[in-house]
């Protein structure tokens, strides 16, 4: 599988502190492997659109679509709690 990030994502990740920013990188490399580790937490967030939702920390989410065999991250938030 193959990740890329949207312009929109990539904007929100530099604009992330430096931690969260390493959280995510070890977070999309889990992804990449297996969309389905448990540290990510993922889910069906958007069943029209085929968003998916996974963890970055308790505080911070990623957002995803699988198309074929590439994982676009549309955007990066932190967790309305």
């Amino acid at each position: 599988m193959k990740g890329i990030l949207t312009k929109t994502a990539e904007k929100q990740y530099l604009k992330l502190p430096k931690q969260i920013q390493s959280l995510f990188d070890k977070q999309i490399d889990f992804l990449l492997k297996d969309f389905r580790h448990p540290s990510l937490n993922s889910k069906k967030y958007d069943e029209k659109i085929n968003l998916w939702q996974a963890r970055v920390d308790c505080f911070y989410r990623f957002y995803f679509i699988i198309q074929g065999n590439i994982y676009i991250i549309v955007s990066i938030n932190k967790h309305p709690k």
